[in-house]
């Protein structure tokens, strides 16, 4: 049966990936037809489509009774977004950040993440919770498509409106309505599959379903982001990468969370060690995506690098505690007196010094001649 718990794991996720590779084209392709500006494909037709598999198994968990995956899923999606899909989409090449991006939807991912641990402090997230997260989803889509529009009307070059990287030419309408639906559809069978062998095999093994979700699911939901990230850089579209990973963030709280948060009255249970750790982290990550976009707008390749590392040293944590290991004891006094605080030291010091170049350079500009 373990063997079969794996078959269903694997076979989630590939099922994941060609339903998010659908459904992404077939968006896409629906907005191209519509005349819908790249701006708002980008940051919001494109980001939900690949955080429609976090929707899928994230109600899939609910209906399983399994709100620790559940919540680990978006949890460690959103992790797995800056931390890995950014860190290793920076290593590819160093990724630019658009002013829009900085001055608007980085600032609200933060803001939602932030009310995402506020609601989550009393163990559940309410029915009047997930509203407040919906709300928010919605309020960053309505003001997306103003500024979208008024760029292209100011014809501004530059200014977040980049394309959307290509799945393939624009499809007929007909033809890209049906991929929607077939992505759907995959999805979904999919989302059930991983749902199943995930927590079939967090029994099996005595590790706690919210591991798995913050782990494994968590990764597997994030392949479409992923995948569009790194087409985006291979292409060019390095801004894109950033613009589909935060769009995807905030889809993940506002719509993955307070979608079934809704739709199942009484709420989702937060387990005490997702607030303990896991959503302080999640805030944690998305606050130090600021400093970095700040200064510079660009990721650099070595920031990319500390992003893998941190995650990885993340993961390592959750296995160790997860086992019990007697690693466990060690790892933890390393990270937290030595680790972490030179860490803190390093943004603080590079952040403060990007900080003053660019100022240099803008003092620079305004007393050069004209």
């Amino acid at each position: 049966m373990q063997v079969l718990d794996i078959v269903f794991v694997v076979g989630g996720l590939v099922l994941l990936v060609v339903g998010g590779e659908l459904l992404v084209r077939g968006a896409s392709s629906i907005a191209t037809r519509v005349g819908i500006s790249p701006l708002v494909v980008g940051l919001i037709v494109v980001s939900a489509a690949t955080s429609a598999p976090e929707l899928a198994v994230t109600v899939g968990a609910v209906l399983e009774g399994e709100p620790g995956l559940a919540v680990g899923n978006v949890v460690g999606s959103n992790i797995v977004n800056i931390l890995l899909v950014l860190g290793l989409s920076a290593l590819v090449l160093p990724l630019i950040i658009k002013r829009q991006l900085v001055r608007f939807d980085i600032p609200v991912m933060v803001g939602l993440s932030v009310l995402l641990v506020v609601v989550s402090l009393d163990g559940t997230i309410s029915l009047l919770d997930g509203v407040l997260l919906l709300a928010g989803l919605v309020l960053h889509a309505v003001l997306s498509i103003v500024i979208g529009r008024r760029e292209m009307r100011e014809g501004a070059e530059g200014a977040g409106t980049a394309p959307v990287p290509e799945h393939g030419p624009p499809v007929r309408l007909w033809l890209a309505l049906v991929l929607v639906g077939a992505g759907i559809g995959v999805l979904v069978l999919g989302a059930r599959l991983l749902v199943d062998g995930a927590v079939s095999i967090a029994t099996g093994l005595g590790v706690s379903s919210l591991v798995i979700g913050l782990t494994v699911v968590a990764i597997g939901t994030s392949l479409p982001e992923l995948a569009t990230s790194i087409i985006a850089v291979r292409r060019g579209e390095r801004d894109m990468a950033v613009g589909n990973i935060v769009g995807s963030n905030i889809f993940n709280i506002g719509m993955v969370l307070g979608v079934p948060a809704i739709l199942f009255g009484e709420g989702i249970p937060v387990p005490a060690a997702a607030i303990a750790l896991d959503l302080p982290l999640m805030l944690a990550t998305a606050v130090a995506l600021l400093p970095i976009a700040f200064t510079g707008f660009i990721i650099a390749r070595w920031e990319g690098g500390l992003f893998v590392a941190l995650y990885i040293t993340y993961t390592a944590y959750l296995i160790l505690a997860s086992t019990q290991h007697a690693a466990l004891e060690g790892f933890t006094d390393v990270m937290l007196w030595f680790v972490l605080p030179l860490l803190a030291l390093t943004l603080v010091v590079v952040t403060a010094f990007e900080v003053g170049l660019h100022r240099g350079r803008r003092q620079a500009q305004r007393s050069s001649p004209d």
